[in-house]
């Protein structure tokens, strides 16, 4: 909250400074702070830290972009996307060191927020539906496979999608399961002679 309040005041200086210089008839200064002002107009609806842990996400480099995201102590004050960002890439840069509850709740928080992009919304639903088919939640994560498919409209993870397609079909549901401990590994009741 501190920081996006420096943010508007440096802004809001900026803003007024540039136009003193115009008045004063300092041109040269005065569309040079024209860019000084939008620098910090950006900064306000853009949080650096989420930026810096994006392109540590780009690099694979899971730990810097986990403490960039550390940096920011109180999401619930970043803008309405840049919190769903925030929430995005906590689940995905913690997916190692998180328990699979944690990451699921962060992926719903990012989606009813809201993303952006589309391809963002496929990578979440997707992350989601392996979280859902490690759990046996089998009939949910088809679902939101078949939702991250309609999402992913450059086609960037359609391999990912039949991979865990595959890996659904060979999963055993948690009925299955039980039947079997049930049975005791047995196929049937009747008994072979």
């Amino acid at each position: 909250m501190i920081s996006l309040i420096i943010k508007l005041v440096l802004s809001l200086g900026s803003l007024f400074y540039t136009g003193y210089l115009f008045a004063t008839g300092s041109w040269g200064w005065g569309i040079m702070f024209i860019f000084v002002t939008a620098l910090f107009v950006l900064l306000i609806f853009r949080n650096e830290n989420i930026l810096l842990a994006l392109a540590q996400m780009r690099t694979q480099n899971y730990e810097k972009a986990q403490k960039y995201l550390g940096r920011i102590k109180q999401p619930q004050f970043l803008l309405k996307r840049q919190r769903a960002y925030f929430y995005y890439l906590t689940g995905l840069a913690g997916g190692q060191q998180n328990s699979l509850g944690q990451a699921e709740s962060l992926f719903r928080k990012a989606l009813s927020i809201g993303l952006k992009n589309d391809h963002d919304k496929a990578m979440a639903k997707m992350n989601l539906a392996a979280i859902c088919m490690s759990t046996g939640r089998r009939k949910e994560a088809e679902t939101l496979l078949t939702e991250a498919k309609k999402h992913d409209t450059k086609g960037m993870l359609t391999d990912y999608i039949k991979d865990l397609r595959k890996q659904m079909g060979r999963a055993t549901s948690r009925n299955q399961m039980r039947m079997a401990q049930m049975n005791k590994g047995k196929r049937g009741n009747k008994k072979m002679r």
